[in-house]
């Protein structure tokens, strides 16, 4: 029976390396081993595999399969499979797939993965990472920082905001930078020598209220809020996280209910909002909002529709009735950090990013921006720190010295050493390989 199994597995795994599709390899499979038990084992076994030979072939068959087989499965599989909500459609529709999906399919075409070779940084983005990123850097005393100040200095603010680092993914003709995804990385990783620069940097540029007016504001809120957020008169943060749903927008607690309100004293349709966010970073220095909630309209004043579903608005700091909390120190970080909340607060129906016409959207809107984030600030900002470690590692085993010897010479040391700089390459190499496809349209999900 052990050299049965043993044949079993070694024709197994002969097809998968063969990438063999279609019923005649486990046919074969069936048909050797029932022979085989025949020989060596139980009759009844080899019946049974005999039998299952049967099928299969039969089931091989592209009519039989197609037109009965198949739809009878799968008719079953829907009865008792759960129904996927709306909410789960669009966050699975929604992206790209480009060559990753390669891996999936067991055997990926590296050609494909070749021909796209990272073409590095334009003149401008290169002079950008190599001077401004450098300058950015020199002004920055961790320890000042982090103990005593608990903030980047004034002149370092006035700075990042006069060579327009707030406004990397803005288009130049809003005043913006335009840089590429590579570009952005690249800054973010030199940044990363300063936790709380990289990430007053990276939010702005990240899921937030630059890239979702970006894609989706109407002209005149891309005329007023983008060139005010690329030259920092504007400093933005966005409301997603709270207390309950965390950052899972499908559960959001926060509701705005479209009714009739007073702006400027003229009676206007807009929407209540009641609302509790934390974990908000750069809260505390935020000039406008923007604010993920679930709106509704129980009196029918915009039409027959009751739930209109995740909404996203961008909301003024001086609105009455918003408040923003005393400041959160995440685990320890100085990094700009708190609270949002709001009871009542009445917002005109224009605030919604996009009009009126994308209320119930901001799902769509959320899960189709988080490629930035989740793709180029938060993969940027650790792969530039594992390369200041290797920095910082390799720099202290050269001075530290044992035995009259650095410990960078001992096979201890260096092991580690190697692995360090081994993942910080695997690393790298991931973060260059996502800005390239994002460069080339890719749109990972």
């Amino acid at each position: 029976m052990t050299f049965i199994l043993f044949v079993v597995a070694l024709a197994g795994l002969l097809v998968v390396m063969r990438r063999e599709s279609g019923a005649t390899p486990a046919i074969g499979v069936m048909v050797v081993t029932g022979l085989l038990s025949w020989i060596f084992a139980s009759g009844w076994l080899a019946l049974i595999l005999f039998v299952g030979a049967g099928i299969t072939a039969a089931a091989g068959l592209p009519g039989f399969r197609q037109s009965w087989l198949t739809p009878k499965i799968f008719a079953t599989f829907k009865k008792v499979a759960p129904k996927v909500s709306e909410t789960e459609k669009v966050a699975l529709e929604a992206g790209t797939v480009g060559w990753d999906g390669e891996l999936f399919t067991g055997q990926p075409d590296w050609h494909n993965l070749l021909i796209n070779r990272h073409t590095g940084l334009s003149e401008d983005e290169q002079a950008f990472v190599d001077n401004q990123c450098a300058q950015a850097i020199s002004m920055c005393n961790a320890w000042d920082l982090a103990v005593e100040r608990a903030d980047l200095p004034k002149e370092l603010w006035d700075f990042l905001k006069k060579e327009k680092f707030f406004g990397m993914i803005i288009p130049k003709e809003y005043g913006g930078l335009e840089f590429s995804a590579k570009a952005q990385t690249a800054v973010l990783q030199k940044l990363a020598a300063n936790e709380m620069l990289m990430v007053s940097v990276g939010v702005p540029n990240s899921l937030g209220p630059g890239e979702l007016l970006v894609k989706y504001g109407t002209d005149e809120q891309k005329s007023h809020y983008l060139p005010r957020l690329a030259d920092g008169r504007e400093i933005p943060c966005f409301g997603l996280t709270g207390p309950r749903a965390g950052s899972d927008a499908t559960s959001l607690p926060d509701t705005g209910i479209v009714c009739k309100g007073e702006v400027d004293g003229k009676e206007v349709v807009g929407i209540k909002l009641n609302f509790e966010k934390r974990w908000i970073t750069l809260a505390p220095i935020a000039t406008v909002v923007g604010l993920a909630f679930r709106m509704f309209d129980p009196d029918g004043l915009l039409g027959e529709q009751k739930d209109y579903g995740i909404t996203c608005a961008l909301i003024p700091r001086d609105t009455d009735g918003m408040e923003i909390g005393r400041r959160h120190c995440p685990i320890g970080t100085p990094f700009l950090n708190g609270p949002i909340k709001g009871k009542d607060v009445f917002i005109p129906l224009d605030y919604i990013i996009g009009g009126q016409e994308m209320a119930g959207q901001g799902w769509r809107m959320l899960v189709e921006c988080l490629s930035v984030g989740r793709c180029i600030t938060l993969p940027s900002g650790a792969a530039g720190a594992a390369a200041y470690s290797v920095g910082t590692a390799g720099g202290f085993t050269r001075v530290r010295r044992q035995f009259n010897t650095p410990v960078a010479d001992m096979e201890g040391v260096q092991e580690p050493l190697a692995r360090i700089a081994g993942k910080t390459y695997i690393a790298q190499a991931a973060v260059n390989h996502t800005a390239n496809m994002i460069d080339r349209g890719e749109k990972p999900a």
